[in-house]
């Protein structure tokens, strides 16, 4: 693509060159057109030359080589060099598009794990995932990738499950659980007993839904490819006959006169204006949204959006700000920062994400000779000392097994209960908050001829369904992984009309298989701030 940038570049400096300065001898400057058309243009004249070896003779290579061509015997040498250089320009920009979403899909290699840790003959063996197979058993150590499915046999951990739900809330697994393969393991070592081949695990199949989701959509032509199918083969049909013709019937008529009002009628004929104008007016728009910090990978993408009819949304990280926070702290009988504190201190030796937010809202030095013990409880909590007084921190569980009278919380989210020496002391909410433009943004899509609203999410039903209802969404599916998103896409492409669109919206790995499969796939940026 830069090879071609720097063509273009210096295609455009001799032409200027050309039209500027005007030479004595008109051939130097017929010379400079001429050498800055072989620079831009011998790509196209290459590739019509091959095309017509080919059987593809009508394309729009040949229409554009047909018109330059005839500009030059005419002597009209600017037209032809502009000519090219304006679609060459195009075509620019349409690999740099390309270019753009082939970065984007070579990013999902970062989900594909490099090894399995198997045991074999009582020893740890590091072999390719496509070895291991079915029955056997892998360690998986915290920071690793899990390579394949299977049921934890040993060991208690928690789950990075991001690329597989697009949620930022880790999943605590015990034994007995299944795991998936693309989910990364945070803090404990596990045993897991393998129940499928690597081409049936999760991640093979989620590589594969991307590869293929292209294929399942319907291959629209290129306009100025099918344009020029019909338009190329008329317009050369009439220039042969307006040169061949009239010499034979008309008296005095001469082929040098006619041949050349020919060439003049392919020159005119050539659809510059469509060729040039119709990108132009894309690119206008494409620029537009730029400055608003929209990236409009093509003018294809654009004109499709004035035909959407679906707009279907991921939830963590599109609809809502896909960090994990403490959101609300509501305490009994003591302050705010005295129950943050207490929690805090509980949690400081933890590297659970949970416990990593709870650090986080609390912000302060903390002393850790006032922590006289700290025991972390996989699936419950924090039971700690700290200074003379004894705290649990964590879910309904744990409550229930220290026989603490609680106050179930009702809020969506993850609960953290806190009790203080045999009592109850309040509630800390973690959770993802929606954005605060969310609501704005579907209600102005609906004003503006969106049919429907739809919400596709991993999170639990109840969250889901929560917000949602906040931001009245019209239909939200919850608990889904990427091949369950790509039936519920299937679904819904199948109730949209003829002529109409479906968008997606979404961020995050586990998207990129209904990006791919959807009309228009939707990307948040880095920042995720619109």
């Amino acid at each position: 693509m830069k090879k071609k940038a720097i063509k273009i570049v210096i295609a455009l400096i001799l032409f200027l060159i050309a039209m500027i300065i005007k030479f004595e001898n008109a051939w130097i400057n017929n010379s400079i057109f001429i050498l800055s058309y072989i620079i831009v243009g011998f790509e196209i004249l290459k590739k019509a030359v091959r095309n017509i070896f080919r059987g593809k003779i009508f394309d729009e290579n040949f229409l554009m080589a047909v018109a330059t061509l005839g500009a030059f015997v005419i002597g009209e040498f600017p037209e032809a060099v502009a000519v090219m250089l304006f679609y060459q320009v195009g075509e620019l920009f349409q690999s740099y598009a390309v270019d753009k979403s082939r970065k984007s899909i070579a990013s999902l290699m970062d989900i594909r794990p490099d090894y399995a840790n198997v045991i074999r003959n009582g020893k740890e063996e590091k072999v390719d995932p496509n070895e291991v197979k079915i029955g056997e058993t892998i360690i998986i150590k915290p920071g690793e990738k899990v390579p394949l499915d299977g049921f934890i046999i040993e060991g208690n951990t928690s789950l990075d499950t991001k690329a597989l739900t697009g949620e930022s809330v880790p999943k605590d697994a015990n034994i007995g659980e299944q795991i998936l393969s693309g989910s990364i393991n945070l803090n404990g070592v596990i045993k897991v007993e393998v129940t499928k081949e690597y081409g049936e695990s999760t991640v093979s199949k989620i590589l594969d839904l991307v590869e293929n989701a292209s294929s399942k959509k319907a291959k629209s032509e290129n306009f100025i490819t099918k344009f020029a199918s019909y338009y190329t083969p008329v317009v050369v049909i009439i220039a042969v006959i307006l040169g061949v013709v009239p010499p034979l019937i008309l008296e005095g008529a001469s082929f040098t006169d006619w041949i050349y009002r020919a060439l003049s009628f392919l020159v005119v004929s050539c659809p510059c204006a469509l060729v040039i104008s119709i990108p132009l007016s894309f690119f206008g728009g494409i620029g537009g949204a730029s400055k608003i910090g929209v990236l409009v990978k093509g003018s294809n993408y654009l004109e499709a959006l004035s035909k959407a009819e679906i707009m279907v949304f991921d939830k963590t990280g599109t609809l809502t700000e896909g960090v994990f926070d403490v959101q609300k702290v509501e305490p009994i009988e003591i302050s705010k920062d005295e129950l943050l504190r207490i929690a805090a201190y509980a949690e400081h030796y933890s590297n659970h994400p949970i416990s990593k937010s709870i650090k986080k809202a609390y912000d302060k030095e903390i002393d850790e000779k006032q922590i006289v013990d700290s025991q972390e409880i996989s699936g419950l909590g924090i039971i700690a000392k700290i200074n003379d007084n004894n705290v649990l921190v964590g879910n309904e569980k744990l409550m229930k097994e220290n026989n603490i009278s609680y106050t179930k919380c009702e809020d969506v989210g993850t609960i953290l209960y806190v009790a203080i020496d045999g009592k109850y002391a309040g509630y800390i909410l973690i959770a993802d908050k929606i954005k605060e433009d969310a609501k704005i943004a579907i209600k102005e899509l609906k004003k503006n001829n969106i049919k429907q609203t739809v919400m596709l999410t991993g999170d639990r039903k109840n969250v889901g369904e929560a917000v949602a209802k906040e931001i009245e969404i019209d239909k939200v599916y919850t608990e889904l992984l990427p091949d369950g998103k790509v039936e519920k896409l299937e679904e819904l492409l199948k109730t949209k009309s003829e002529s109409g669109k479906l968008a997606f919206v979404g961020d995050g790995i586990n998207d990129a298989p209904v990006l791919s499969l959807a009309d228009i796939g939707i990307a948040m940026g880095g920042l995720r701030s619109r």
